[in-house]
């Protein structure tokens, strides 16, 4: 008996976009590493590449993770000069 179970066919109503295949699937046809999903709706898999380019940008610009202080440090932390 095998430990884990392959799921071969996936829920209705849940959509993937595969990587790969540059296609949107219902339930997971391909490989978790090979797709980005679940959605709600085929539109927004078929969206999904916009949505990650748009979060990307999103977390490239924010200023949370730019975290330079006034001198041009980054991380905040003082330099070991003690300056």
């Amino acid at each position: 008996m095998a430990l884990f179970k392959k799921r071969t066919v996936g829920k209705p109503g849940e959509w993937y976009y595969c990587l790969q295949h540059k296609k949107v699937e219902e339930g997971p046809e391909c490989p978790a590493q090979n797709r980005f999903g679940p959605y709600t709706s085929r539109e927004a898999a078929q969206h999904a590449m916009d949505t990650a380019r748009e979060r990307n940008l999103e977390w490239d610009t924010d200023p949370k993770w730019h975290d330079e202080d006034r001198s041009g440090q980054s991380g905040g932390k003082p330099s070991p000069s003690g300056d």
